[in-house]
């Protein structure tokens, strides 16, 4: 049975996705007009993502300017995750393996955030993404500073409960399996929805990235 914080979660990413479809028909048509996707759905209008700062597994922060100049794809999840995450990782890799031959100037990237820190550090996380493909970028940071990142994505999620109250180290993170699209400008320009088709991500990916 769902508790009541899985039926908050529930609640808020249903919220989350009523407002994605709210924004598309609210804002004046602009990129969806110009480019046609199949996996990606664009917004009519790309939207700007407050200031933000994480931390990367080479050490290095994670600013806006960093997610410059690409189109990324902004997953979120943690590195104990039993499903979703590697499943998702796996899925991108493929889609990665086949734009590896677009020059570097313009290749679309994967961003995977943890949204756990109390287990990952921003080290395992990159170990984590890494194992997936090389080219994967990898960070965390506090909870404050995560809350506010994927609140600008309208991402979600959710420290769980231990179901062990004795062991409460183990325990899950509800999280929200949306990936969101970010253009060249650093923008937040659409998103992608589950269950994901790794050849079509990668046709639109390669097509937004020869236009940009």
């Amino acid at each position: 049975m769902f508790n009541r914080t899985t039926l908050l979660i529930v609640a808020i990413a249903v919220a989350v996705g009523l407002g994605l479809i709210t924004a598309q028909r609210v804002f004046a048509p602009a990129t969806a007009d110009t480019t046609r996707t199949e996996a990606v759905r664009l917004f009519p209008q790309p939207r700007a993502i407050p200031a933000f700062q994480l931390q990367q597994s080479d050490g290095t922060p994670l600013v806006p300017g960093e997610l410059k100049g690409h189109w990324t794809l902004v997953f979120i999840g943690f590195t104990h995750c039993p499903d979703i995450c590697p499943t998702t990782l796996a899925q991108l890799s493929q889609a990665q393996k086949a734009w590896e031959a677009l020059p570097e100037a313009t290749r679309p990237r994967v961003l995977f955030v943890s949204v756990d820190p109390d287990r990952d550090s921003a080290d395992r996380v990159g170990e984590y993404a890494h194992a997936f493909h090389r080219d994967t970028l990898a960070a965390t940071g506090d909870i404050p500073a995560l809350q506010a990142f994927t609140r600008s994505l309208s991402l979600v999620f959710m420290k769980m409960p231990p179901d062990d109250p004795e062991r409460p180290g183990i325990y899950s993170v509800d999280h929200s399996a949306a990936i969101a699209v970010l253009d060249p400008e650093g923008n937040m320009a659409g998103v992608l929805q589950p269950p994901l088709d790794a050849a079509l991500i990668a046709s639109d990916l390669m097509t937004l990235s020869r236009q940009q």
